[in-house]
C-alpha cells in the first residue's frame, strides 16, 4: 500500500536568509508531524520547510501537492500513504508502524499531512503510537483548512458582527458514516458558525439532523473546494437546500453560518490573484 513516487522537478532555489537560522535539530531516528496547509504550496511554516530540506523520508498524504514535495532534500524517499475515502489506502495502524519502522532505522521520518496534523488529521493516533515505543518525535502545525480555506473564499471564521464561537465537526467516523456519537440537538445550537470537515458524502443526512435539532433551514452554507488553489470553487447555498447539491467537488471544507455573507466584499483570491501556483 505503499508506493514510491518519483519526484517532480521545479526550479531550485533557497530562502538564504534561513541558511544560518537557528532552527531545531532534525534528529536520525526521530518523526516529525507536519501540516502542510489547506493547499498552495506556500502556505507551509518556515519549520515545514526546514524539515522538507532535512528529511531522509517524506511519508505524505494525497492532498500534499507536488510543489511542496519537490522542496524536499534531492535524494528524500517519497512515501505515499494517502487516506481517501472511497478509494483503496493504507490503514492507519500500517501508516503508525511505518513511521515506526523508518525511524529505527536511523531515518529522519518526515510525516507531511495536509492542513493541521492535530485537526481531524489522525496525528494524535501517530504521535501516540511513536510515544507508546519511545520514538521522538516533534509536532509542527499546520494552517488548518478550516481557517485557511475559508479566508481563500473571502470568509472570516469569526466576525464580531455575526458571531463569537466556532464548532468544528468531521463528517464522518471510523466506519465511513455520518458519526454516531455526536449530540446533534447541541450542535445544531452550540454555535452561529459550524465548519464541517470530510462532510461532502453526508451533507444532505448532517443537513437533516441539524434542520431536525432546530437549525434554521435558511442559515447559509458555503462548500469550499480544492481551497488556497488555482482550481478552487466555492458552491453557496443554504442548509435548507443542501440535499439538492450533487457532484460536489473534492476535498472541501463546509462552512455553516452567517460569515460566508462577507464574500460579497472579501473574495480576493480571484483572477491575478491564481496565477501563482505557491497560492
Amino acid at each position: 500500500m505503499f508506493d514510491w513516487i518519483k519526484r517532480p522537478r521545479v526550479r531550485p532555489g533557497h530562502f538564504a536568509a534561513l541558511d544560518n537560522a537557528d532552527f531545531p535539530p532534525f534528529a536520525p531516528g526521530s518523526v516529525w508531524l507536519v501540516g502542510a496547509g489547506p493547499g498552495g504550496p506556500g502556505l507551509v511554516t518556515l519549520l515545514g520547510y526546514y524539515a522538507l530540506g532535512q528529511a531522509d523520508v517524506v511519508v505524505h498524504d494525497a492532498l500534499v501537492p507536488a510543489q511542496l514535495l519537490a522542496m524536499a532534500r534531492p535524494d528524500a524517499k517519497l512515501v505515499f500513504a494517502g487516506k481517501r475515502g472511497g478509494k483503496p489506502s493504507p490503514k492507519q495502524a500500517d501508516i503508525s508502524l511505518q513511521l515506526i519502522d523508518l525511524a529505527r532505522a536511523g531515518k529522519r521520518v518526515l510525516r507531511l499531512k495536509g492542513g493541521d496534523p492535530f485537526m481531524f488529521g489522525r496525528g494524535g493516533e501517530e504521535a501516540g503510537a511513536l510515544a507508546a515505543v519511545g520514538v521522538p518525535f516533534r509536532i509542527v502545525p499546520g494552517i488548518s483548512s478550516g481557517l485557511g480555506g475559508l479566508a481563500y473564499a473571502g470568509i472570516p471564521i469569526t466576525h464580531r458582527d455575526t458571531n463569537q464561537a466556532v464548532l468544528f465537526l468531521t463528517g464522518h467516523d471510523d466506519s465511513g458514516a455520518v458519526p454516531q456519537a455526536v449530540d446533534w440537538a447541541a450542535v445544531a445550537k452550540a454555535a452561529p458558525v459550524i465548519v464541517m470537515f470530510m462532510a461532502v458524502k453526508h451533507l444532505g443526512s448532517i443537513a437533516d439532523k441539524l434542520l431536525a435539532a432546530g437549525r434554521d433551514g435558511a442559515d447559509r452554507l458555503a462548500i469550499i473546494s480544492n481551497a488556497a488553489t488555482p482550481q478552487q470553487s466555492i458552491i453557496e447555498t443554504t442548509l435548507g437546500e443542501a440535499h439538492l447539491l450533487h457532484d460536489v467537488p473534492t476535498p472541501a471544507v463546509i462552512v455553516l453560518g452567517p460569515v460566508s455573507g462577507y464574500r460579497s466584499s472579501l473574495d480576493w483570491y480571484i483572477g491575478k490573484a491564481r496565477e501563482h501556483g505557491f497560492g
